[in-house]
């Protein structure tokens, strides 16, 4: 009886102690695990290793690189980068330097540094290329690390008309500049920033509720672009491509489009003046 009595406490502690073992292993395994963020590595092969810029790394000018290349991809003591945006233009180009003697089958450490424009996309790459004077193609090599730019921006005004704003004692519209409203539009720094605002004036975009508070647009016209802009001592003339007279027809309509291009053009106080070719645009 003792023994019976005894192998029953036995067997009632060993299940115990399986029940709390099986628990355990199912919180364990339930439970999410912290995991700490692995780094990007740095792009790499057997011939050049960069350490900075990183893959995918956010980059400003002036940009510096840093790595280390085997010196066979060198030539004199250097080798050839370039900068190119998302569309394939080239941004920039320039000279990385090795930073000790480069006549070895060793890694050397390089440095270089590039100087940019402010890119129009938000991405691109940097390439590094392996010095090749031979010219031959079989020895050619490079190495390209994508990268996204920080994208500085402004805010500008972009002006559309609200017929109720433009109204005479009797109600009749007088089709005159009272009736133009800015809307901001926050936009990439560039090197353009008049055209940039001119283009995206006449792509038309207005929000529902820019349309709700009564602003219209007929732009965007059919075939209207912008082809160039030039400004000397004030004043701004502006290139238009109209293949179908769309600038044209009726002098209350053509003077409201024009006048939508001259209030934006002349927010930038450098511009005093708005004139346009050819002369036969935004006619009645």
């Amino acid at each position: 009886m003792k023994n019976t009595a005894f192998s029953r406490v036995l067997l009632t502690f060993f299940i115990l102690a399986l029940s709390i073992a099986v628990v355990y292993f199912i919180v364990i395994q339930l439970t999410p695990k912290s995991t700490t963020p692995t780094p990007t590595p740095a792009p790499t092969n057997d011939q050049i290793h960069v350490t900075s810029p990183a893959t995918y790394s956010t980059v400003l000018s002036p940009l510096t690189i840093t790595g280390e290349a085997r010196g066979s991809w060198f030539f004199e003591a250097s080798f050839p980068i370039r900068l190119i945006d998302a569309n394939n233009n080239v941004l920039a180009t320039g000279i990385a330097t090795a930073q000790s003697d480069w006549m070895t089958t060793n890694f050397v450490p390089f440095q270089a540094s590039l100087t940019f424009p402010t890119p129009i996309t938000a991405n691109g790459t940097l390439i590094l290329q392996k010095d090749n004077p031979s010219g031959l193609p079989e020895h050619d090599d490079e190495l390209r690390v994508p990268i996204n730019f920080q994208q500085n921006t402004r805010t500008i005004k972009l002006y559309y008309y609200n017929p109720a704003k433009d109204k005479d004692v009797m109600g009749n519209i007088q089709c005159s500049a009272q009736g133009l409203e800015s809307v901001n539009r926050v936009v990439a720094v560039t090197i353009t920033p008049i055209q940039d605002s001119l283009k995206l004036l006449i792509q038309g975009s207005l929000t529902s509720t820019e349309k709700a508070q009564g602003l219209t647009t007929e732009y965007p016209l059919s075939g209207v672009e912008l082809k160039g802009a030039n400004l000397k001592d004030g004043h701004l003339t502006l290139e238009f491509l109209d293949p179908q007279n769309k600038t044209s027809g009726g002098s209350c309509r053509a003077s409201i489009l024009w006048q939508q291009i001259d209030a934006t053009a002349k927010q930038f106080p450098e511009v005093k003046s708005v004139s346009f070719i050819p002369s036969d645009l935004f006619q009645p």
